[in-house]
């Protein structure tokens, strides 16, 4: 079974946030194109915010990156979902039926297409609440499991 991961359980992998044990737990990881951008930005937000040095900073983005793009010795970490014009048709219909932020709406776009796509991809793993209920409202199985989602 592969699970879809949005940004929020991604950053997981790179950084030691509470449950990240979880995450790094789970694979194969399916993500959206989107990740390209989310996850660094999360990541230089916290060197922003002094979370991070520049050099972890750095180093966290440039791990993501192999990871995404795969390296010489290793192919890519992720299945990339494209973010074609159908996945944001569905997002668009996303923030209307679940009053989702843009990002997040794609993100749920993404999981139905990746879900859409292949039978074994039936999990979200996403720590942001909303993405959560909406998800579940879409007949989403949640990752973590047991964490309590409330819009």
């Amino acid at each position: 079974m592969s699970t879809f991961a949005d940004s929020s359980a991604l950053v997981k992998l790179y950084a030691d946030e509470t449950r990240y044990e979880e995450v790094r737990s789970l694979a194969p990881l399916v993500i959206s194109q989107l990740a390209r951008v989310e996850v660094p930005a999360a990541v230089w937000r916290k060197r922003r915010m002094n979370e991070l040095s520049p050099d972890d900073s750095a180093v966290l983005v440039a791990a993501f990156e192999a990871d995404y793009f795969g390296t010489e010795d290793e192919p890519p970490r992720f299945a990339v979902v494209a973010v074609t014009p159908a996945v944001l048709d569905d997002a668009a219909r996303c923030t209307g039926v679940h009053g989702l932020r843009a990002y997040d709406a794609i993100q749920l776009a993404a999981a139905r297409a990746a879900r859409d796509a292949d039978d074994d991809c039936t999990g979200l793993a996403a720590f942001d609440n909303a993405l959560r209920s909406a998800a579940a409202a879409e007949g989403i199985a949640l990752l973590p499991a047991d964490r309590v989602s409330s819009a």
